[in-house]
């Protein structure tokens, strides 16, 4: 249900005036038409923004929930006031008849006129737009001077990304043939385009700082959050074309091993619970310590503490002794790991032994706290067994390709056109060492020659002394008072940030990038931490209820969930359409109760017409 303003001219002062009426939905064909249930008057004094609450408030008393107390007690005033006259009316209608007598109802039918039509996804669609409202998404966009029309294609389009990530073009086609999420916002589907998507993005990143900040805030409020820890980290993604004349895509180091595309990095601030506090989107080819010092400058404002700042948790690739410095300067504290192995240490392990913990995947590890001279900052060294036997497995895969690319040089001088003069030679091998440095220490290497050109290629693997180092590296701290066991606990919610990348570029599909001009490409990478954000607000909730269903899983699930016209011809010359959604299953229903969200957009709508 919806409230539907009408605009009217009073006759006698000409004036004009909006008038109200709430209304429901129905779909004949594809075409979407409005049923009034009640007219609601002027609603003098009730602001716009809350006209949404007052529908959804009576909808809740029509489907039989009179007790619920999350509405304003000025909303549950005039609803219940209108809830009592749309009964009166009913009762007016159908004499004698309760709401269970109603829903008895029979009729003479012609079973072989029924058919069903119109059939589209809703299960996914529903939840995301219960998410959009517990995040109080549309009543921030209409603050923001946004009319009702373009704020409900913008959240149709939020929604659609999360749910099914494409371009515009197919985005559009999806939402009009297959999902019912422009139903849920009273839309027309013909007369939505792939234009008014592009609009809905470039306006979402038009106001970026400002939805941002209250995300944030109203992520922290939702959930009794306290931003004590923010993760920092960035990443890349490529994008497809030549991007001529792009200020944006630069070639660069890419972390999807794309060094043959264009990039754009996108560094991102996260809190221990996966909420998104500030994004910057940079160039491809800036370096990983270059983007810290903006970031920390810009994001005082974005999040909430408890008057202390918050411990910033790095990874090695940040974690420069530049931008350690500068987070001291302005009285951060940060846990990192560091970029070299530690030379010069002390393990304490001796006064009081090293402590056994696990990591994530339950693999032991040992850590100790290390004695550092000339530093004042903690470190805590950790040794992975299950790291050790993958450390050890790249030298030995490095080191088999070291020795083929040399078994490879050494055939090429027996055969005609091969590499045979001597310069020549000693220049292959210099490449395959650049390609190989960890293997190359490792070998010593001789030619035979004659007369400038090479007769033969040996080399020998030295004699290996145990790796001390594999599975061995070293965190770094500048609050000392941690214990062991915090320490590592701290660092591993640096996984968060990661597992929101793997998000973003796997189920939200940030990559790759197609659009040509920087500003386009800018609104689809947002939108894309916009959705997620949608995502990590509904999978928090679960998590916090022991659902820890991967996001598309819970789509896959929450899509058995359909929405129906069924219509049938009676014995009176007129046929009964019936707009129905399915009850969910069983995992639907227990991902509605874990959220605390309705699991029914609607229970039935029925139409009356001439056959």
């Amino acid at each position: 249900m919806f409230i539907k303003t009408i605009v009217k001219t009073d006759p006698k002062t000409h004036k004009r005036y909006d008038y109200y009426r709430l209304c429901q939905s129905y779909r004949i064909g594809n075409n979407t038409r409005h049923r009034t249930i009640i007219s609601l008057g002027k609603l003098n004094g009730l602001p716009k923004e809350e006209h949404k609450l007052l529908a959804d408030r009576i909808e809740t008393l029509i489907s039989g929930n009179l007790f619920e107390n999350d509405y304003p007690a000025h909303i549950e005033a005039l609803a219940k006031g209108f809830y009592s006259k749309i009964t009166e009316i009913q009762k007016t209608k159908s004499p004698g008849q309760n709401k269970r007598q109603r829903e008895v109802e029979y009729h003479k039918v012609d079973i072989n006129s029924l058919q069903h039509e119109d059939v589209r996804e809703v299960g996914a669609e529903w939840l995301c737009k219960q998410s959009v409202e517990q995040l109080g998404l549309e009543q921030f966009l209409i603050g923001q001077g946004w009319d009702e029309r373009h704020t409900h294609i913008a959240l149709s389009h939020l929604i659609a990304r999360a749910i099914f990530p494409a371009s515009e073009h197919k985005t559009a086609q999806w939402m009009c043939d297959n999902s019912s999420v422009l139903e849920l916002f009273n839309l027309e589907s013909n007369k939505l385009n792939r234009q008014h998507l592009y609009k809905a993005s470039k306006d979402f990143y038009s106001i970026k700082s400002e939805i941002e900040n209250f995300l944030s805030k109203k992520t922290n409020g939702l959930f009794d959050i306290e931003d004590k820890i923010i993760l920092y980290d960035l990443t890349n993604t490529y994008f497809e074309g030549r991007k001529a004349g792009s200020k944006l895509a630069k070639f660069g180091k890419s972390k999807e091993k794309r060094s043959d595309a264009k990039l754009v990095a996108l560094a991102l601030v996260t809190n221990a619970e996966g909420f998104v506090k500030y994004s910057r989107i940079c160039r491809g080819n800036i370096a990983d310590t270059k983007t810290l010092e903006q970031t920390i400058e810009e994001l005082s404002s974005l999040t909430s503490t408890t008057g202390a700042k918050p411990i910033v948790v790095l990874d090695a690739g940040i974690s420069s002794e530049e931008n350690l410095l500068m987070l001291k300067s302005k009285g951060y504290d940060y846990l990192c790991v560091t970029r070299s192995k530690l030379k010069d240490y002390t393990l304490k392990s001796q006064e009081k032994g090293s402590t056994k913990l696990q990591d994530r995947r339950g693999n032991e590890i040992e850590v100790c706290e290390v004695e550092k001279p000339g530093c004042s900052d903690k470190y805590l060294y950790v040794r992975s067994a299950q790291k050790s036997i993958k450390e050890a497995s790249m030298d030995d895969h490095f080191s088999q390709r070291f020795e083929e690319e040399l078994e490879n040089a050494a055939a090429a001088i027996h055969k005609k056109n091969g590499t045979k003069r001597i310069e020549k030679v000693w220049e292959r091998i210099g490449r395959i060492k650049e390609r190989y440095p960890s293997a190359n220490k490792h070998y010593s290497i001789s030619i035979k020659e004659k007369d400038g050109i090479v007769t033969e290629i040996k080399y020998s693997r030295k004699a290996l002394k145990p790796r001390v180092s594999h599975g061995v590296y070293f965190l770094r701290s500048s609050v000392i008072n941690l214990t062991d066991e915090m320490f590592w606990k701290i660092y591993n919610i640096l996984t968060e940030i990661e597992a929101t990348f793997r998000l973003l570029k796997t189920d939200l599909s940030i990559r790759p990038v197609f659009h040509q001009k920087d500003e386009n490409s800018k609104a689809h990478i947002f939108l894309g931490i916009l959705a997620y954000m949608l995502v990590n607000t509904i999978r928090f909730q679960l998590k916090q209820k022991g659902i820890n269903h991967d996001w598309r899983n819970i789509v896959r699930i929450m899509n058995t969930q359909k929405v129906i016209t069924t219509t049938i011809n009676s014995n009176e010359n007129k046929r009964l359409l019936f707009r129905l959604c399915n009850n969910p299953i069983q995992k639907c229903s227990e991902i509605y109760q874990a959220l605390n969200y309705k699991n029914m957009p609607f229970y039935r709508k029925k139409i009356v017409l001439p056959e």
